[in-house]
C-alpha cells in the first residue's frame, strides 16, 4: 500500500509495510502520545525514566488524561527504583507535562493527569514552575 506524501515542496511516495497491521484508535483504551512530544523537542530534555513514565501514564490514563496508578504500581511496572520514579514524577510536573491531585488530605498517592503540552515547547515551560512549587517539596510524587 503506497500513497503520495508532500515535504517542503517535494513528493514523495509512502509505503506501508504491512497494510494489515496499521494502527487504529481503539474504542476499548484511550492511551495515545501527541507527536508534539518528538517536534516540539520534548525528548531532547527528558531523561529515559520520564519518557518511559510519562508513556506509562499516557497509556493507562483515562479519556480526560488522569489516572490514578499509585508509585508503587508504576515503578513495579517499569522496573524502577523509588528514587528514579520520585524524580521521574516530580520532573515531570516541573515541565507542566503532569498535574497532581493527592486523593485526600493527608494522602501521599493521588490522581495524576497527562496534560495537553505546552504551546511554548520545552524551554519555557521549564521556566514556568508555579503550578510546580509544591511538587518539589515532594507532594507529587
Amino acid at each position: 500500500m503506497a500513497n503520495q506524501q508532500r515535504k517542503k515542496g517535494r513528493s514523495y511516495r509512502v509505503v506501508i509495510p504491512r497494510p494489515e497491521r496499521m494502527r487504529r484508535f481503539a474504542r476499548s483504551g484511550f492511551g495515545w502520545v501527541d507527536a508534539r512530544l518528538l517536534k516540539d523537542g520534548w525528548m531532547t530534555v527528558l531523561k529515559t525514566e520520564e519518557i518511559a513514565v510519562y508513556l506509562f501514564l499516557c497509556l493507562v490514563a483515562n479519556q480526560q488524561g488522569v489516572s490514578w496508578y499509585r508509585r508503587d504500581r508504576i515503578r513495579a511496572a517499569l522496573n524502577l527504583g523509588e528514587a528514579e520514579t520520585r524524580r521521574a514524577l516530580a520532573r515531570l510536573c516541573e515541565l507542566d507535562l503532569l498535574a497532581y491531585l493527592p486523593f485526600g488530605r493527608y494522602d501521599s498517592e493521588g490522581f495524576r493527569q497527562v496534560l495537553s503540552l505546552p504551546s511554548s515547547g520545552p524551554a519555557s515551560s521549564s521556566d514556568n514552575k508555579a503550578g510546580a512549587l509544591w511538587s518539589a517539596k515532594g507532594r507529587l510524587s
